[in-house]
């Protein structure tokens, strides 16, 4: 699943949650899963909304506000 959807385990597990991503279920006692299916119409979705400028991104940082740090330089 994680080289499907590149996203953190918490944040999987936090979108689940507010239901924005497919559940998880039990396959034994110790291994959960998620239904291929729903995970890749899950990405269809998220690709539609993209394309048509649904979701928000972060906004980018304001390299104003970056403290300077002095440059070592190797002189030998």
């Amino acid at each position: 699943m994680r080289e499907i959807v590149p996203l953190s385990g918490t944040t999987i597990y936090e979108m689940e949650q507010r239901g924005e991503f497919p559940r998880r279920f039990y396959l034994t006692p110790r291994c959960v899963v998620w239904d291929l299916a729903e995970v890749e119409a899950w990405l269809e979705e998220r690709r539609r909304a993209s394309e048509a400028g649904r979701i928000e991104t972060a906004p980018a940082p304001d390299v104003r506000l970056r403290r300077t740090r002095p440059v070592k330089l190797d002189r030998e």
